[in-house]
């Protein structure tokens, strides 16, 4: 098979090219990226033909989507993994690269004529859910209103719904993960998460306590549990929605076991946590906004269901064991040899 990976050096792509790279039935791998790799990298982005194109290109729609087109003709499937969350204050490029790069992506299937695309969403793009019973792929996705996150991804699922009514000659999955963390993420994920005043070496078991919102329940899951997910997809050539998480849900006191010495945790009302938020956020001292806090507080919890029965998926991380190794990575600067994963050099 050869399979175009659009996103490939990010978290997941990076795990997508991990797989890949022991996998026979996948001979050729393309990464498309906005910053290609002028030398040969190392494992595992070795793997991949690179290819640079700027999915928010200021240019007309034409030339880019003629660009992706080129690369994309003669792909048994397109990944598109791809995603801005940086930087949060400019919604306009936001929007622009996830819901704009999107649109552009999925012209560029169609003019191809690509069997299979394959698109990685989010818990994010589901509505809210009152309560804790986990929902299946048919709960309503128009995201949560404040995140832009969310209303991004919910977007494009609408973007998708209309793609699958209009090429019917596509294959068109969407893969809707929790939370994904790995250890090589950790630098990655405390940049766009924590910003430069937290002191992330406290995170690995140095809190004294550990504050926790009120009402947070969060699912989880490890990248390469992902990309095993994203992989048996496109081999089978899958349909449709899939819910991917790791086991279990993760709670307060098992995070506190991570991160502080006590094991305390110390409730916070979620109103005084997303006002705090909100004001480190405008401030600009925080560089993830109050949305991201909602989402959390307001998605459903996932039921898993489908991707086992169909995808024979069995994570091999629980969604705390996802988390744990995130907060190591965080700790120690961890990352890698790509732009999005840079870490940082330890003092």
């Amino acid at each position: 098979m050869r399979v175009v990976v659009v996103g490939a050096s990010g978290n997941v792509g990076t795990a997508l090219l991990r797989r890949f790279r022991r996998d026979a039935s996948v001979t050729s791998v393309v990464g498309v990226v906005r910053r290609p790799p002028r030398t040969t990298p190392p494992a595992p982005y070795d793997v991949a033909e690179w290819v640079g194109v700027d999915l928010a290109d200021p240019g007309p729609d034409e030339r880019t989507v003629e660009r992706l087109a080129a690369v994309f003709r003669g792909a048994d499937a397109v990944v598109h993994a791809a995603w801005a969350i940086q930087p949060s204050h400019d919604r306009g490029y936001l929007r622009r690269v996830n819901v704009g790069g999107t649109r552009r992506v999925v012209e560029a299937v169609a003019r191809a004529r690509v069997r299979h695309l394959v698109v990685l969403s989010s818990v994010g793009a589901y509505s809210p859910g009152p309560d804790l019973t986990p929902r299946t792929e048919d709960w309503p996705t128009r995201g949560i209103r404040s995140s832009s996150y969310s209303v991004d991804k919910a977007a494009v699922e609408a973007l998708l719904d209309e793609s699958e009514e209009r090429l019917p000659g596509t294959v068109v999955a969407r893969v809707r993960p929790a939370l994904v963390f790995q250890r090589r993420a950790g630098h990655e994920q405390a940049r766009y998460f924590l910003g430069p005043f937290v002191p992330v070496g406290l995170l690995d078991g140095g809190l004294p306590f550990l504050p926790w919102p009120s009402g947070l329940r969060l699912q989880a899951v490890h990248a390469d549990d992902l990309a095993e997910a994203l992989r048996e997809v496109v081999v089978r050539q899958a349909r449709g929605a899939f819910n991917v998480a790791g086991p279990g849900v993760v709670t307060a006191p098992e995070v506190a076991t991570i991160m502080t010495r006590s094991g305390e945790v110390r409730d916070v009302p979620a109103t005084t946590a997303r006002l705090a938020l909100s004001a480190a956020w405008h401030a600009r001292l925080a560089p993830a906004g109050p949305g991201w806090l909602d989402m959390a507080l307001e998605v459903p919890l996932m039921d898993t269901g489908r991707a086992t029965r169909e995808l024979d998926l069995r994570p091999v991380h629980s969604g705390l064991d996802a988390l744990r190794e995130v907060v190591a990575g965080m700790a120690r600067g961890a990352g890698h040899a790509s732009p999005p994963l840079r870490g940082r050099a330890l003092r």
